[in-house]
């Protein structure tokens, strides 16, 4: 079943979702060599919580840490650990607040220092592939038009499109339907309706779609070892078009400064 949220609603999930990414911002400016990723993940925890929020990963079916850290060639949910960050590192931030009764969600990907062409460029195609996701976010238009959107400017630039994991909806719980993958046909799955909230979530890869997971139960990496970036939002449908909730305003200042 999906919960349609309504205006009072979005803007509790707006507030959560700012909070995201302002708690992403101030992990931004650690990320650099020499500092661990459990050290990032405690910078996290900290600031949700000086904040009168909670993680909404820290817990979850028994994550053990507040933010997911993926490094490389890892998809996603990776545990924050003792890792030490290098030159030349992706890094993807995910992560979830849950704030006044909801959750917001977003995730951001860092390239550490001096990163070549290839990894650069991985970055911004899946970025672009967010937004054009969300570009077909409106009252008539179905998933399968976002999803379509998502995998056609990825997979047109040689890249690969995960398939075992997908974006979802989110209110008061951190996962709810619909489902949202990142590969799709147009015209297919649910209808968008007003007051539908999503989290839209590209995972693209340089190399091969298909990935591995490792024996923690959580860490999914891509099979051919090649690095994988993430980028999500999380978006509200109103009747004029889409209201992106998650912001990368305050992360962005922090990398371009």
């Amino acid at each position: 079943m999906i919960y349609y949220k309504t205006k009072e609603e979005i803007e509790l999930i707006r507030e959560s979702s700012l909070l995201v990414g302002k708690t992403i911002a101030e992990v931004a400016k650690s990320i650099k060599p020499g500092v661990t990723t459990l050290q990032l993940d405690s910078i996290a925890e900290q600031f949700i919580k000086d904040h009168n929020a909670m993680p909404s990963f820290l817990g979850y079916s028994g994550f053990p840490n507040s933010l997911c850290i993926s490094v490389n060639d890892v998809v996603v949910h990776g545990i924050p650990s003792k890792y030490v960050i290098k030159e030349g590192d992706i890094i993807s931030v995910d992560c979830g607040v849950f704030k006044n009764g909801f959750h917001g969600d977003s995730a951001y990907s860092f390239a550490v220092g001096e990163v070549g062409e290839d990894k650069r460029k991985l970055l911004a195609v899946t970025l672009e592939s967010l937004l054009k996701g969300i570009e077909k976010v409106k009252v008539g238009n179905r998933i399968g038009d976002v999803s379509f959107a998502v995998q056609q400017h990825a997979e047109a630039n040689g890249y690969g499109v995960v398939r075992e994991l997908v974006g979802h909806g989110l209110g008061k719980d951190l996962h709810e339907k619909p489902e949202v993958p990142n590969f799709g046909k147009q015209g297919r799955g649910q209808k968008i309706l007003e007051g539908l909230v999503i989290a839209i979530e590209p995972m693209i890869n340089m190399g091969t779609k298909n990935v591995v997971h490792e024996n923690d139960g959580w860490t999914i990496r891509t099979q051919d070892r090649k690095v994988s970036a993430h980028f999500e939002h999380t978006v509200a449908v109103t009747s004029t078009g889409v209201d992106v909730l998650s912001s990368f305003e305050e992360i962005e200042k922090v990398i371009n400064k």
